[in-house]
């Protein structure tokens, strides 16, 4: 294998934007008057924002709308996007993007996020003139863990899927990789929970051990 590509997914792996949405959430139900506990919240975990607020709703018998709702926790999240001064990239990925642009490696951003939090991300930290190519949620027709993100990633880096790699820190991203027959680094953070790295080719929990002259295995 020669590695020509690395397919990027975004949340958890660029960027950790849960802490964000959490406090947006949490500033949304203080202003509805409601508590909702950690056990609940934890069921939400890969909901959309539509079907979270729309079982908040029903929980606690509220008159509002699901869409007014949204728009409330969305505006707490922009907030908090640029004001938050503890949000920034996963330590380490800078490093790595740039070690792989310099040494001419295409780079694919594949995530499941929304064009908008793409956008946020990118422009905030300036990673576009890095990135060959980035696909949103909207994209696609199946979400992860079909293979379609990591596919379409592949073509819009015009590599073999052989001679790419994906980065991935969930289950059902590793899965999708796995079935998309791509070739696998798992990221675990301090902050990963509860993931099943088994499909995964190699595990890391370094972005160091990505760098080229590192990857003994490819």
């Amino acid at each position: 294998m020669e590695l020509k590509a690395v397919l990027f997914d975004m949340d958890g792996v660029i960027v950790d934007t849960e802490p964000l949405h959490r406090k947006a959430y949490y500033q949304t139900f203080d202003g509805l008057n409601i508590e909702v506990s950690d056990e609940l919240y934890s069921t939400f975990t890969g909901a959309s924002t539509q079907k979270v607020f729309e079982t908040i709703i029903e929980k606690f018998n509220l008159k509002n709308s699901a869409e007014e709702l949204m728009c409330k926790k969305r505006a707490a999240f922009k907030n908090y996007f640029y004001k938050d001064s503890e949000f920034d990239l996963v330590p380490g990925v800078r490093n790595l993007i740039e070690h792989y642009h310099q040494n001419e490696i295409k780079l694919v951003l594949a995530s499941s996020a929304t064009r908008t939090t793409i956008d946020m991300v990118f422009e905030k930290f300036g990673l576009n003139e890095f990135f060959v190519g980035k696909i949103s949620g909207a994209d696609l027709k199946e979400s992860k863990p079909h293979p379609e993100i990591f596919l379409l990633a592949a073509e819009i880096a015009k590599e073999a899927k052989e001679n790419c790699m994906v980065i991935e820190d969930s289950t059902n991203g590793i899965l999708a990789a796995h079935r998309a027959g791509i070739f696998c680094a798992a990221y675990r953070s301090q902050n990963t929970f509860q993931q099943d790295y088994s499909l995964a080719d190699i595990l890391v929990s370094d972005f160091k051990e990505l760098e080229l002259n590192k990857i003994q295995i490819l």
